[in-house]
């Protein structure tokens, strides 16, 4: 077991670069933990990711913390959700008390830096995980259709039925030669994911994760009070988004602004603060229990909010993971996951496009500033962190000169 000091402190590093949003997230963690450190392999990677994609609640957060549990046990994935959460956090709070409130931390320039930078990393991991995982003319094919299936059918659904169909196509193809791996890839003993849970802690936790949506509610009828009724609302929130960070805004400005809580005016205004820091979108969940002050908002209120949201993710993750790992392991889910592996990978080439490619690239500048990206990542293999504040500080200057973003 591994100390959980040394995962908060790189989940901070991370959470203080990680700029670009969920999908981008995926591509930094990849970078880190896949490349840099080998703490699993590619392949396992991707079965996390898949897993995670299943679950209610933010994917990327939900890696990172089934990350840190492989790594140091439950400490580690509380440390891993500390440390990736805790920047945006804060800033986002001291933002809703109005603290930072009118202040630029950024130039317009520097934030559009930010986003061209986003698709080098994306591209990154599309790149190297599609070289693992989509050998053959089979995978690939699976990957580009996938690909192309989720940008016909865009929405959370259209993912979900598209890793369905893709398991389904996985067992199929695979399964029934016993070809679901490519011939280098490591064996099972080589590539198992060691998670330090048993499976009865998984079934209490899981059983948790269910008593609290269905407890919470009663209580806050039994027991009226503002921080109750807060915490009954942001945790049904984490617990019923799927498909990420940006669903969660219809259900969030549901839950806050109808009540009075917190105005239109600053609801949409804290949303736009979270895009332009790093870390994960939920951490709106902060800006809008400061938001509230003065009492009860204030930072009891986003400590309230904030843990609420995350709760049923880290539930579902530590609950999931211990059944998640012997039913990788047998020979019919391992030829299903190969094609669903594939599917990731086109869902990533997918979300390069649109988000992460439309939003970012609108001129030729945009262009030459992701391409330098890349090259520094893939080739120079220059620390993404080391990317990324050159990324923003080229924003700026090009904004600065007059370029056309």
């Amino acid at each position: 077991m591994h100390s959980p000091w040394q995962v908060f402190w790189i989940f901070l590093r991370l959470g203080l670069t990680s700029f670009g949003g969920p999908v981008a997230h995926l591509g930094y963690f990849r970078d880190e933990f896949v490349q840099r450190r080998q703490w699993l392999t590619e392949r396992s990677y991707a079965d996390l990711v898949a897993l995670c994609q299943f679950l209610p609640g933010p994917a990327s957060s939900q890696v990172g913390m089934a990350l840190g549990l492989l790594r140091a046990g439950m400490p580690g994935a509380l440390a891993a959700w500390l440390g990736f959460t805790l920047p945006s956090a804060l800033v986002l709070a001291l933002f809703g008390l109005g603290l930072a409130a009118g202040a630029t931390v950024l130039s317009a320039g520097a934030l559009h830096g930010l986003k061209v930078v986003a698709v080098a990393v994306v591209a990154q991991a599309v790149w190297g995980m599609a070289r693992s995982l989509c050998v053959g003319r089979a995978r690939v094919t699976l990957m580009a259709l996938s690909a192309c299936a989720v940008l016909l059918w865009p929405g959370v659904w259209g993912q979900v039925g598209v890793m369905l169909v893709a398991g389904g196509v996985g067992w199929w193809l695979f399964g029934r030669g016993g070809a679901a791996l490519p011939a280098h890839a490591p064996s099972l003993a080589e590539d198992g994911l060691h998670v330090p849970v048993r499976r009865r802690t998984g079934a209490v936790l899981l059983l948790m994760f269910a008593a609290l949506l269905v407890l919470l509610p009663l209580a806050v009828s039994l027991w009226p009070g503002m921080l109750l009724a807060l915490f009954d609302a942001f945790y049904r929130v984490g617990a019923l988004v799927f498909g990420g960070g940006h669903v969660m805004l219809p259900l969030l400005q549901a839950v806050v602004v109808p009540p009075g809580w917190v105005s239109a005016d600053a609801f949409l205004a804290g949303y736009g603060a979270t895009q332009a820091v790093p870390g994960p979108l939920f951490t709106f969940a902060a800006f809008l229990g400061a938001a509230m002050a003065p009492w009860p908002g204030g930072w009891i209120a986003a400590l309230v909010c904030l843990a609420a949201i995350f709760l049923p993710s880290f539930l579902l993750v530590a609950g999931a993971l211990p059944f998640w790992e012997p039913l990788r392991r047998s020979a019919s889910a391992q030829a299903a996951l190969a094609g669903v592996n594939a599917a990731v990978v086109g869902l990533l080439l997918a979300a390069l496009y649109d988000p992460v490619w439309t939003s970012a690239i609108l001129g030729a500048a945009d262009f030459g500033l992701a391409l330098l990206a890349f090259v520094a990542l893939v080739f120079w293999r220059v620390p993404p962190w080391a990317v990324v504040l050159a990324s923003g500080v080229a924003g700026a200057l090009l904004a600065h000169g007059g370029q056309v973003f």
